[in-house]
């Protein structure tokens, strides 16, 4: 795939949509692109975040481990961001995350993702927006399981 293509594909995430196309080139550029096979692990939990990935196609099961085994307990697909909480944070990995179908992936480092957000405050509200989703769905989801063990 081209630079271009990669620039347009980059515009397409409502995460970079702001961001001049100047410096989407030279995400696209420092950005790693990885394939993945069905089944292939992105990134385990527990371990050591350095990245964030953007997937360009494909889906991925992002798998919390839990005292009872693993929980799949979102599926993401094209143009989904991943990893952050991770770098934003500075913690190990929350879930396991892995490739549900052959899959194609941005990487991006932990330094081109600081100055990214340094750089475009509207990168940062995006960010802050799909984490509160997260947040949102999970206390959904853990309402709807406490809600189950009552009955």
């Amino acid at each position: 795939m081209s630079l271009q293509q990669d620039v347009d594909l980059l515009r397409n995430i409502p995460l970079f949509a702001k961001i001049e196309p100047s410096k989407l080139k030279l995400l696209a550029f420092t950005a790693e692109r990885l394939s993945f096979a069905s089944g292939d692990v992105l990134c385990h939990q527990g371990e050591q975040g350095d990245s964030a990935y953007i997937i360009i196609d494909g889906e991925a099961d992002v798998i919390v481990d839990t005292e009872t085994g693993p929980v799949t307990v979102a599926t993401l697909k094209t143009n989904d961001f991943l990893g952050e909480t991770a770098i934003l944070c500075d913690v190990p990995r929350t879930a396991t995350v892995k490739a549900k179908s052959d899959l194609t992936a941005l990487m991006i480092s932990k330094d081109l993702f600081f100055q990214l957000v340094t750089q475009f405050p509207s990168m940062s509200i995006e960010i802050m927006r799909e984490l509160a989703r997260r947040v949102e769905r999970t206390t959904a989801q853990l309402r709807e399981a406490v809600s189950q063990q009552k009955h």
